[in-house]
């Protein structure tokens, strides 16, 4: 998705990015709260609290990987049900390591993915520049691909990565049948697995399935730490211990053994403590707050509207408008200066492959959001549109 505007200066933009995260942050009421809602007093004052809870503030501090960390990679390895767990900085490193060490067992460096996935889409190319890896696209439809398509591809790959759930195309995951027929005709094809799983974790609602048992499908799984879980930083890998080792020697090589990473470490066994267990709640009410938009909007004769998926398959989603986005930015802005009330967020526009004269946003539901009833949801759309239309 693109920025709103992208005809700003970076001053005038770091300025409006600045305005709306104190607006936003400071809501006294809100759907779900981001990593960049609050202060860092607050938010080191809230991990703090929790880690003298949690009998983790005496704890002595990491150094290039052990304590802590180690601590963190133990139990991410124990969630997944797989062997071995690697930490790192970012998702980004973590994926090229992991599709790298593929490429070398494999001897090929093409990775079959989603022209949505984040790698083709928010990572300049990284995959080929860096790791000197190439891309192949099974299918354009915002979806993961079939188990047919995965067969009848016409050039070999030694990779297929699939990001469940993707969220460029709406959140979006198969059902659970759907993706054990296309690992076994990756299998067929002699290919690896590999999922990014940035936001794994709340993928067990719509896959009816157990964290260890989805993960188990593939041959590497990623994970973050910041996205679902509400952690500072970071993100892990996992899979084989002989993998994992190799991954753990690429880490270094790409400058991603940080001297000590314990407030992050801290932040996602938290996250691992606190979130995960609750996510399943935030999905389920996500579809009550998706089915209240959508009869909102009915009711207020809005027109063309989308909300997608119609039943989300997470506790995140899309909403589509025919506005202009910077128009719906500026309501959804105002709405919460006036009212206290954070509901809709920024708005984009869909870029150059999407229909000109709409708009999208993503909504989230995490544990403000629980709150919220439908008839709530209601009255801040209702609340909402009279904003843009007036």
């Amino acid at each position: 998705m693109n920025p709103v505007n992208p005809a700003e200066t970076p001053a005038d933009e770091e300025a409006a990015r600045l305005h709306r995260a104190k607006v936003w942050g400071g809501a006294e009421r809100r759907l779900w709260d981001t990593s960049v809602d609050g202060t860092v007093g607050g938010r080191l004052r809230e991990l703090l609290a929790w880690a003298e809870a949690a009998g983790h503030a005496e704890a002595p501090v990491d150094m290039y990987g052990n304590g802590l960390v180690e601590l963190l990679e133990r139990r991410v390895a124990e969630e997944l049900g797989l062997p071995a767990a690697v930490f790192f900085p970012t998702g980004t490193m973590a994926q090229q390591v992991a599709l790298r060490c593929w490429a070398g067992r494999t001897g090929s460096p093409v990775v079959a993915l989603h022209p949505l996935a984040h790698p083709e889409v928010h990572e300049g190319g990284a995959l080929g520049a860096v790791s000197g890896l190439r891309t192949v696209h099974l299918t354009d439809e915002p979806r993961l691909p079939t188990a047919e398509e995965v067969r009848d591809h016409p050039e070999p790959f030694g990779a297929l990565m699939l990001e469940l759930p993707l969220r460029d195309a709406g959140f979006v995951l198969p059902s659970w049948e759907e993706l054990t027929e296309v690992v076994a005709a990756a299998r067929e094809r002699d290919a690896v697995v590999h999922f990014d799983g940035a936001r794994l974790w709340e993928s067990t609602t719509r896959l009816g399935r157990g964290l260890p048992e989805i993960a188990g499908l593939a041959d590497s799984v990623y994970v973050s730490f910041y996205k679902s879980l509400g952690g500072l930083s970071g993100a892990a890998l996992a899979g084989p211990e002989d993998v994992m080792e190799e991954a753990r020697v690429w880490r270094h090589r790409y400058g991603g053994l940080v001297a000590q990473n314990y407030p992050a470490a801290l932040s996602a066994l938290r996250g691992l403590d606190v979130e995960l267990p609750r996510l399943p709640s935030y999905a389920a009410h996500a579809r009550v707050v998706a089915d209240a938009i959508r009869e909102a909007f009915a009711e207020a004769g809005t027109g063309w509207f989308r909300v997608h998926p119609e039943t989300p398959h997470t506790h995140q989603f899309q909403v589509w408008l025919p506005y202009d986005p910077e128009a719906l930015t500026a309501a959804a802005l105002a709405q919460t200066e006036d009212t206290g009330i954070a509901f809709f967020r920024r708005w984009f526009s869909p870029g150059a492959g999407g229909p000109p004269g709409v708009a999208v946003t993503e909504l989230t539901v995490t544990e403000p959001g629980l709150a919220w009833t439908a008839q709530n949801v209601k009255e801040a759309v209702r609340d909402f549109l009279a904003r843009v239309e007036g």
